[in-house]
């Protein structure tokens, strides 16, 4: 890691802006960092023409004082956003040789403040998965291993590129998507801050589906004030995204180091679930402590139906895949294996192009909406998708946020989990929030027994992420900041 490598969003701002450097001196040193770290196969593809030309834009007009509020930060994007002219495939064979036409509108809302794109970054395909394991591309390589232990770990899912490209400096920061997790819990996996914001603060236009109704951008960042500068930007309405709400975008960055004196802290009595390790457990209660300390109120509450999310969670986000998915069938774009007729080039294309988990979710999702199935499945869950928010709207009477773990233990090794339910466990913590359209944050909290970064997750009412981001704040200056050793 270089100097410049090691500077956070808000101080390379600074730098750029005095002058201490360069847009492209810093484009310039990630990208070398990049070459180096390419065993941890973070970025499925890198974009240093491409790169160079944004910063020298950016050094023109830092040189003008036109400074926008991104101007020359080198960034990752989540292989799942469209990016103009480059390849944008979810990390699935189905989509081979994609490049839109088109910009995602949560990438264009950061070009247009003035950030510098590096590449595509790795993730479960289709954003299925918890591990980064079922890429076409291959798995991503946590930067973090275990103490005196040489394995490779995962880096989490689906965002684990985003994930390990910003706990390893090879990015600035990172753009996200989060359906039932996959920005706290690659987060959490990796010493890095995480947030899902609420559902419909970011335009979801351009962004390849996976559960429309639950699917969120957010980003992955190094520290809780780069999480918020980034989402600042990220955040809008888009008249493309009839999702998308149209209220004012905070200055999130303002929330930050904000006092939490009087802030009313619930801790759910349903997450103490059946087998918790003792040290996540621990951490809980020392993530309680900290903002106690600092003058919150802590209050044990109750989510009644939390039990129940997992299971609606699994049946609902399959039952809008098999819908969203039904698209790529060979005929316009992305892979096409011939066949005898029209019926058999859709079986080929789709038999070669999905990989088994998006194909076991898809079975899954179809399986729910048929017939004589609907009623009994998807019906039930979408109500107890109602019973899971109005838990939330109950509990917002008495607490401002919810703090939990944000994932059941630590990282693990590729092949550990080979059980698609016990994979699933995984995403415990974090369903809930996307079942009820919440906003939560992960912030890295304290290290394993193994020496392995462990997170909080904080939830909030809809739309006040400024709140998340002042108590993530108040953990983080009594937790600590995390950096994985080099050794890539």
């Amino acid at each position: 890691m270089s100097a410049l490598t090691s500077l956070t969003i808000a101080a390379a701002r600074d730098g750029l802006r005095k002058k201490s450097f360069s847009a492209l001196e810093l484009t310039n040193a990630y990208l070398a960092a990049m070459e180096k770290a390419r065993g941890l196969n973070a970025y499925v593809v890198e974009t240093p023409d491409k790169a160079r030309a944004m910063a020298s834009a950016s050094d023109q007009r830092l040189a003008r004082g036109e400074a926008r509020p991104l101007e020359g930060i080198p960034l990752g994007i989540k292989d799942l956003f469209a990016t103009e002219g480059v390849h944008t495939q979810a990390c699935s064979h189905v989509l081979s040789g994609f490049k839109p036409p088109y910009e995602s509108t949560v990438s264009a809302n950061l070009w247009r403040d003035g950030a510098v794109m590096l590449g595509k970054l790795n993730m479960d395909e289709f954003a299925m998965g918890s591990s980064n394991e079922t890429s076409y591309y291959g798995n991503v390589i946590n930067p973090w291993k275990r103490r005196n232990s040489n394995a490779a770990l995962v880096p989490g899912g689906s965002s684990g590129g985003s994930a390990a490209a910003v706990a390893a400096h090879i990015c600035a920061a990172a753009t996200a998507t989060d359906t039932g997790g996959s920005i706290r819990q690659p987060a959490a996996f990796t010493g890095t801050v995480g947030i899902k914001p609420t559902y419909g603060r970011c335009s979801r236009w351009g962004i390849v589906a996976f559960a429309s109704s639950l699917d969120q951008a957010g980003p992955i960042a190094r520290d809780v004030r780069d999480a918020a500068i980034m989402l600042k930007s990220m955040a809008s309405v888009d008249p493309r995204d009839t999702t998308s709400v149209d209220m004012p975008v905070p200055d999130y960055e303002a929330a930050v180091g904000r006092p939490v004196k009087g802030l009313r802290v619930g801790l759910p009595r349903e997450y103490r679930v059946d087998g918790m390790p003792v040290e996540i457990d621990a951490l809980w209660q020392k993530g309680a402590q900290w903002l106690k300390e600092q003058g919150a109120e802590v209050v044990e509450i109750s989510l009644p139906h939390t039990k129940y999310a997992l299971p609606a969670y699994y049946i609902v986000a399959p039952a809008e895949a098999s819908s969203n998915l039904a698209r790529y069938d060979g005929v316009r774009y992305g892979l096409r294996v011939p066949g005898d007729d029209i019926v058999d080039m859709y079986e080929n294309s789709r038999a070669a192009g999905f990989g088994r988990e998006v194909q076991r979710r898809i079975l899954i999702g179809t399986y729910v909406l048929s017939a004589g199935y609907y009623d009994a499945h998807y019906v039930r869950a979408q109500k107890v998708r109602t019973l899971i928010k109005r838990d939330f709207d109950q509990a917002w009477d008495k607490v401002d946020v919810v703090l939990t773990p944000a994932t059941p233990s630590p990282t693990f090794a590729p092949g550990e989990i080979t059980d698609p339910v016990q994979m699933y466990l995984n995403d415990i913590f974090t369903v809930t929030v996307n079942m009820a359209g919440l906003p939560g944050i992960a912030v890295p909290a304290g290290l394993s027994s193994d020496g392995l970064p462990l997170g909080l997750q904080l939830v909030g009412k809809p739309f006040d992420e400024e709140t998340l981001f002042r108590a993530a704040s108040a953990i983080e200056q009594s937790a600590g900041h995390y950096v994985a050793t080099p050794w890539w």
